[in-house]
């Protein structure tokens, strides 16, 4: 299914790094950032819309000012009074792929997007950044926090939603935090959707690496309830009360189930702990869809629940592309053949000495042949971010690239691991 700019993966590359303590400038509390972008294919504009805190920081402590990854976006805090960089984190959106639809050439949308940060001790600068699939900027947003402004609203985190832990490894401060949320199960179907949590759960950490890792993570499943049961199919004519109020058929792709009601997200994990989010669909219609740094969104009753969580989460946690591609070519302008993409699965050849280089064999041929897949675990093989031509994946196939193939390629294995080491090492 297509995803968004959204699946977007670099190497751990940073910043203007200054190392610091956490404590210097950052208390244990969340700052929480609420932002419209709006506009249109030509023309886009970032918009303040809501500052909260939050009690607690569950997000790193370590490598505060270095990007995990490159994304569509960039998101940097910079001390005011001395002009240092003391946070950053980049992220993908669905306003940067709607854009790029034909949609987009004949109207005006806006999108909310959330973002969380810890909460600065002094007046900080914020500086929102989008760019385009040619890492041209398109949008910039500078604006100022001082900690101590009366109008940033503290979020009431002393009844938190129903939940429980599926894996419970440790201090908040020193683990991977990640939510399981319900989306379209009503209060009475509840046990369903904590068995599919559980079900989401061990299907990610059955998967190298996470497997290896699962010690540096905390699962919380959220019983977030819906009026409705089931969620919207327009295609279907099928319209629901949800509590996330998602829907397939996003940018009129059937398979593509997101949803734009981000700040309701971020509101029911009032007084939870996470960092990264997954949601769960109450229906067996076939989709998802997973954001950088958003969200993974998966239906959790179709045969495919399994490998589509999977392949949703290496999407939203470590920023993996889509391996697969149409022979039809219609989406040949998604990578620009003259860029190297950002995903570290993926290469257009233009730097692949910042790819996955360092893990051929001695003279292998590149591009690799697929009658050659049996020699080459690890090859150059075209066809990749949704191109049959010009773009190349590290394997013959990966989680990344279809349902049926039982496990992430080692190139993937390789930036899931690097991913999970930013967060924690």
């Amino acid at each position: 299914m297509r995803k968004t700019l959204v699946s977007i993966f670099v190497c751990c590359i940073g910043f203007t790094l200054h190392a610091q303590d956490f404590n210097t400038y950052f208390t244990d509390m969340t700052l929480r950032l609420d932002y419209i972008f709006a506009g249109n294919a030509t023309h886009q504009q970032i918009y303040l819309d809501g500052l909260y805190s939050i009690q607690e920081w569950a997000g790193r402590r370590k490598r505060l000012s270095e990007l995990p990854l490159q994304g569509n976006g960039h998101i940097i805090m910079k001390d005011k009074e001395t002009g240092i960089p003391i946070y950053s984190t980049s992220f993908s959106s669905l306003f940067q792929e709607w854009i790029g639809t034909e949609e987009a050439q004949h109207i005006q949308k806006s999108f909310e997007n959330t973002f969380l940060v810890p909460y600065p001790l002094r007046p900080v600068e914020i500086e929102v950044t989008l760019y385009n699939n040619r890492r041209e900027l398109k949008a910039s947003f500078l604006h100022e926090v001082d900690p101590q402004d009366i109008l940033i609203r503290s979020i009431d985190t002393k009844d938190p939603a129903p939940h429980r832990y599926l894996i419970q490894n440790g201090d908040l401060r020193e683990k991977i935090n990640v939510v399981i949320l319900a989306e379209g199960y009503t209060e009475e179907e509840m046990d369903v959707f904590y068995q599919d949590a559980e079900t989401a759960c061990e299907s990610i950490f059955t998967h190298e690496p996470f497997q290896s890792f699962s010690n540096e993570f905390n699962v919380i499943a959220v019983a977030s309830a819906s009026r409705e049961s089931g969620v919207s199919i327009p295609h279907q004519h099928i319209w629901k009360n949800t509590v996330f109020s998602s829907h397939f058929d996003t940018f009129y792709s059937e398979r593509y189930l997101t949803t734009g009601r981000i700040q309701d997200i971020h509101d029911a994990l009032a007084g939870i702990p996470y960092e990264h989010i997954i949601i769960l669909a109450n229906t067996a219609q076939y989709g998802g869809g997973g954001i950088y740094n958003a969200f993974t969104l998966t239906t959790a009753h179709h045969p495919m629940f399994r490998p589509v969580v999977v392949h949703e989460f290496g999407h939203s946690f470590a920023g993996l592309g889509d391996e697969y591609f149409y022979e039809e070519d219609i989406l040949s302008e998604f990578y620009p053949l003259d860029i190297e993409p950002w995903e570290q699965n993926l290469t257009t050849l233009v730097d692949f000495s910042s790819k996955w280089e360092d893990m051929l064999p001695p003279r292998i041929p590149i591009p690799t042949p697929v009658s050659e897949k049996e020699n080459y675990s690890v090859g150059v093989y075209e066809g990749g971010g949704y191109s049959v031509k010009g773009v190349y994946r590290p394997a013959d196939n990966c989680r990344m690239r279809t349902n049926e193939y039982p496990a992430f390629c080692p190139v993937c294995q390789q930036a899931i691991k690097r991913i999970v080491e930013f967060y924690t090492k």
